[in-house]
């Protein structure tokens, strides 16, 4: 039996949460606030938390301030939603081929994923930049894919890879036993089984797709009509002033993609990351 909690037990858990939320949430609400505020009144004295004369004009306003904004919100869209198709479509069949088989450097192989996720993106801009104008993929999409997708697979293998390992192996031989092959196993019943984890990674890689784009496509790309929404904002910093409202509205469209994304498939994503908390 669980003791049930003292009420300053609940107080202190509560306070916690409450400070806990704060740091999280206190810079998302401060930037909505600016987006709302006049732009003349930002740095007005004393500072106002809470916007006087606000309003929504800065979301009207900046798109005739940057008028290819809307370009920049579906190119961060685009990209990382085939970044996602292309990090599950790899992952799905390694991550069960180093679940299920036992092969010469498996272990290396893992061990040199995670070595990669160690590298920060910017030590490998010059091999990168070179390899991208080899191949002809400088000024396109594929400039922010490729890399993009190649930094996000290794950590997907190892999150998927452990998924499926606690999927019952005689799942698999059964399969077999009726005359199924590796491919037929994987495709009609690990796959189900494994779908709330895929779905985790499925996320996990839109929004990291979606927050690393800046430094690659600043690096590989030069064409205004290709840019990503992190390279777009910077429209907005001028060369006298900043429009600061404008901007904060502007981030606050740009997230948008990822906020429906994690609201209408949340209920698999907290399924996959709770999934295993319990001895089955």
């Amino acid at each position: 039996m669980i003791d049930r909690y003292k009420w300053y037990e609940v107080v202190l858990m509560y306070a916690g949460m409450a400070v806990f939320l704060f740091f999280i949430l206190a810079p998302f609400i401060e930037g909505f606030l600016v987006s709302l505020k006049p732009l003349a009144l930002l740095f007005s004295t004393p500072y106002s938390f809470w916007p006087k004369h606000g309003s929504f004009d800065a979301y009207f306003s900046m798109w005739q301030s940057v008028p290819m904004l809307g370009m920049h919100i579906f190119n961060s869209f685009f990209i990382s939603s085939v970044v996602t198709l292309i990090v599950v479509l790899i992952v799905v069949p390694a991550a069960y081929a180093f679940a299920r088989f036992q092969f010469a450097g498996s272990n290396l192989m893992l061990g040199g994923f995670l070595a990669v996720n160690m590298f920060s993106g910017a030590v490998l801009l010059i091999p990168l930049f070179r390899l991208m104008r080899n191949l002809g993929l400088l000024n396109t999409y594929w400039a922010m894919i490729v890399p993009g997708a190649a930094f996000l697979i290794p950590s997907s293998i190892w999150l998927l890879r452990t998924y499926m390992m606690r999927i019952p192996k005689e799942l698999d031989e059964a399969a077999w036993v009726d005359g199924a092959s590796r491919l037929y196993t994987l495709r009609r019943v690990i796959l189900p089984l494994a779908m709330p984890g895929v779905v985790v990674v499925a996320i996990m890689t839109f929004i990291g797709a979606y927050a690393q784009q800046f430094i690659f496509a600043l690096t590989f790309n030069s064409k205004t009509e290709f840019m990503p929404l992190p390279v777009g904002l910077f429209a907005f910093f001028g060369k006298q002033e900043v429009i600061w409202n404008e901007l904060m509205a502007a981030s606050f469209i740009g997230i948008l993609p990822v906020m429906i994304v994690i609201v209408f498939l949340q209920r698999y994503l907290v399924a996959g990351l709770t999934a295993g908390a319990i001895k089955q």
